[in-house]
């Protein structure tokens, strides 16, 4: 499907010239639109948060696969939630409770629009990682910022998406180094902590993960690329 046809199907015609011209200008289309499907759910996307990529659903998917072989009904908080996608899908298919966070309260107005629309029950908390979370969870999930401010990107990206939930400090390390430093308060004795990460950054966040938890299974799956993207921490 072209662009225009993407354009098309989502809006009425008299409005596609239009937004064609904003398309033209280096607008991502998802912004456009104002809408995309995750995980084959309608989500409100717009400035103030990231467009849902695939390799996000595959997150998902392989999260669930772990939480069904070794608990019931987990209770699960999702990091830097941005427009709530992880965890609004997580609770339509795990039919369990699940909590959110981020620190824009921009990003969790779209994160509440979208718990509406797809008719669940996550309580989004804004917070800075954990700084206003107080409970325990059998699971942590999170695709926090990851990349370099070094790092060059594609410019429909740059020019487009929050920068706040792109970038990170410590070559883009930063967010999993604080998730891991704390998670041990927030986790119960049996648990789970999934990550989406950048593709070179295998090795440091398996160096990190067995440091702040040394008894626990850790392990990295490549995404349907073939790319390193996928960290799981699993004690149970």
């Amino acid at each position: 499907m072209t662009d225009k046809e993407y354009l098309q199907k989502y809006l009425k015609k008299e409005d596609v010239e239009e937004e064609v011209r904003r398309l033209e200008k280096g607008e991502a289309i998802q912004y456009i639109v104002g809408n995309m499907d995750f995980y084959g759910f309608p989500f409100l996307v717009n400035k103030n948060v990231l467009i849902p990529r695939w390799e996000t659903e595959e997150l998902v998917e392989r999260t669930i696969k772990i939480l069904n072989s070794y608990f019931k009904e987990p209770k699960i908080l999702d990091i830097g939630t941005g427009s709530g996608c992880i965890a609004i899908t997580l609770e339509k298919l795990l039919h369990t409770k699940v909590d959110a966070c981020d620190i824009s309260i921009e990003a969790l107005a779209v994160a509440r629009e979208n718990n509406q629309r797809n008719k669940t029950n996550v309580e989004f908390i804004e917070s800075d990682i954990f700084s206003n979370i107080h409970k325990k969870y059998d699971c942590i999930i999170s695709n926090p910022p990851y990349i370099s401010y070094e790092e060059e990107i594609m410019e429909v990206v740059k020019k487009n998406e929050p920068s706040i939930a792109l970038y990170a400090k410590e070559n883009g390390l930063y967010f999993y180094r604080q998730i891991l430093k704390e998670a041990q308060y927030y986790v119960n004795q049996r648990f789970l902590i999934a990550f989406e990460i950048g593709q070179t950054q295998k090795e440091s966040v398996i160096k990190m993960a067995n440091y702040y938890f040394p008894n626990s299974k850790v392990w990295c799956e490549k995404d349907l690329s073939g790319l390193d993207r996928y960290i799981f921490i699993l004690k149970v």
